[in-house]
């Protein structure tokens, strides 16, 4: 399906019914890659995945691809399809994503599943901060991306299908989704890391939806870490672990995936997530400044 929000036009699918279910993918990636675990998820839910802005089949106009104007093309989307209330999965960046709409929207989101999500502190893999330094993607880089998607499908797209792997491999082959991505990274991310944090806006921020973080332990491009303050900053927020996937679970565990979100989709309503009272007085940057300092290396010692 195709609908155009601002002269922009987003692909998307859905499938089952129920309570409508938001399934937004990562960097460089689409909503054909959430095919297994869509379908698990579509036998109680109303699942609906899109294609961001620059990604799969949607389109890649000249613009700044900020995460804020992602997140205003999500719900610009969701209100042309008369979707009102909502609870929402987002992996990697696309988590990242779903977290901002809590600073235009909170109130439509009544479950928020984030899967090794962006947003929660500063360290990021090093290639994807060099993409953001170096411009790797600015010049030539459309004859790049292709085989970087290869690789990545090589390497951690072992449980999808084939015409899975090969759907992205073309789409992301499409004029256009160098300048896209190279766009994105630039917005979130500098040599340091990342450089947008939800947590920075927690004043902002009125009623939260429950939340509920799930993360492969052997992540590498986003450490499991950042999950782990978080849980530990906020009330009513949980983090799922599985020991044998890293960054992409739902290409590498999808069936173990689905299950853990949909015992959590399904379960109590636990109450909105809240900043815990003993943590009332620690600030948002002291919470990215312990995330940074966590991972840093230590300096050497005198001899």
């Amino acid at each position: 399906m195709r609908t155009v929000v601002d002269g922009l036009v987003l692909h998307w699918s859905e499938r089952g019914e129920g309570r409508p279910l938001v399934l937004l993918h990562g960097l460089a990636d689409s909503q054909h890659t959430w095919a297994a675990v869509a379908t698990t998820l579509a036998k109680k839910y109303r699942v609906l995945c899109l294609d961001l802005p620059g990604c799969g089949l949607s389109g890649r106009p000249d613009v700044s691809y900020g995460i804020d104007w992602q997140a205003l093309m999500v719900l610009g989307w969701l209100d042309q399809i008369g979707i009102r209330s909502f609870d929402v999965v987002g992996h990697s960046y696309g988590g990242g994503v779903a977290l901002w709409l809590l600073l235009h929207r909170a109130e439509s989101i009544g479950k928020m599943a984030l899967i090794a999500p962006g947003g929660l502190g500063v360290e990021v893999t090093l290639w994807l901060r060099a993409a953001a330094v170096f411009g790797l993607f600015d010049a030539g880089g459309q004859r790049m991306i292709g085989p970087i998607t290869q690789l990545l499908l090589r390497r951690y797209g072992g449980k999808l299908t084939l015409s899975e792997r090969r759907i992205l491999a073309r789409v992301n082959r499409s004029p256009g989704t160098a300048r896209a991505f190279g766009r994105t990274v630039r917005d979130v991310i500098n040599w340091r890391g990342q450089t947008r944090q939800v947590v920075q806006h927690l004043s902002q921020l009125g009623k939260l939806p429950s939340i509920a973080l799930f993360w492969g332990e052997r992540d590498r491009v986003i450490p499991v870490a950042h999950g782990e303050a978080l849980c530990a900053l906020f009330e009513n927020c949980s983090l799922w672990r599985l020991r044998s996937a890293g960054h992409f679970i739902h290409w590498q565990a999808p069936r173990a995936l689905a299950a853990a979100l949909l015992a959590y989709l399904d379960g109590p309503d636990l109450g909105p997530s809240r900043v815990k009272r003993a943590s009332v007085k620690r600030t948002a940057w002291q919470f990215v400044v312990s995330l940074f300092e966590a991972h840093a290396e230590p300096a050497p010692s005198g001899t």
